[in-house]
């Protein structure tokens, strides 16, 4: 039996990103995404005008008349997402958590897949993963998958994002498209995550707090880490202190485009407390734009 509460949530996150999806993603996920190539679909006779290279020789032999061979496109998709819901994620200063984006995002993301006739699949992980659901197609499936991310535990708080994508590396043998769902608060990706892109179509999802990047004056504080419970006592009355925040929150998400770019891995910035509908459509035309280039 769903609890209450998580059966209204996952109904909400249901119509939400289905409104969402109709309305401003209905065209732009499968013009990105296409399928994997074009595959035979069968032969008719030649007519006026039909390219000399689709000449099917063998029939046109047998049958004594010009044949061609058709093609269709091989539309349906695998789409994996592997999303990072280690303690970091339990964070928020707005009226979400980083966790609860991320869940959101998969659904919205994984509504239009199923849109498409795509198939569909999940991969949790802390510092080692914890949940595999294998792609399926179909809506009952990814209610399924938005019911286990709301109602997710990790028995972990630390990340690993290597574990993440090693284990995608070992289950997935497919070229797949990957949204990687992460704070990125780890380190010792790098190399797994470039192998990774070479076999698959990855996309990185970075989602940030506001307050992970500035921090408002509001005296004494205690903050705690929570992959680690190390307590430490801040001053943001401080000036010097807020731009150094600020120059250190810069300074990493730099340092993480940097590390997208030099993969040729495509990044979509996400932060709680803003319309994640809105970047990842503009993200959608980007990338558009840049393959008719």
């Amino acid at each position: 039996m769903i609890p209450k509460e998580l059966a209204k949530k996952i109904r909400y996150i249901q119509i939400y990103t289905s409104k969402a999806v109709n309305d401003s993603l209905a065209g732009e996920y499968g013009s990105v995404f296409k399928g994997r190539g074009m595959e035979f679909c069968e032969v008719r006779e030649y007519q006026v005008g039909d390219e000399i290279r689709s000449i099917d020789w063998n029939v046109t032999a047998r049958m004594g008349h010009p044949y061609v061979k058709l093609f269709v496109e091989e539309r349906e998709l695998t789409v994996m997402f592997l999303v990072d819901l280690s303690a970091s994620g339990a964070f928020g200063s707005t009226r979400q958590m980083k966790n609860e984006v991320a869940a959101e995002i998969c659904a919205l993301m994984a509504f239009s897949a199923i849109k498409n006739n795509d198939k569909v699949g999940l991969i949790v992980f802390t510092d080692h993963v914890e949940m595999f659901i294998p792609p399926a197609k179909g809506t009952t499936h990814v209610l399924r998958l938005i019911r286990d991310l709301l109602n997710f535990t990790p028995r972990q708080a630390r990340t690993d994002i290597r574990a993440g994508i090693e284990y995608l590396g070992r289950v997935i043998n497919k070229r797949s498209v990957v949204f990687l769902v992460s704070d990125f608060l780890g380190e010792g990706f790098e190399k797994p995550m470039r192998i990774l892109a070479k076999r698959h179509d990855l996309i990185a999802a970075s989602i940030t707090d506001p307050r992970e990047i500035r921090m408002p004056n509001i005296g004494l504080i205690q903050l705690e880490d929570a992959e680690t419970g190390q307590l430490i006592v801040i001053d943001t009355g401080s000036a010097s202190f807020r731009k150094d925040y600020e120059e250190l929150g810069a300074g990493r998400e730099g340092r993480l485009r940097d590390i997208f770019r030099s993969m040729g891995v495509d990044h979509i910035d996400i932060y709680t407390g803003r319309d994640y509908v809105f970047d990842l459509v503009k993200f959608f035309k980007t990338r558009e734009r840049r393959a008719q280039r």
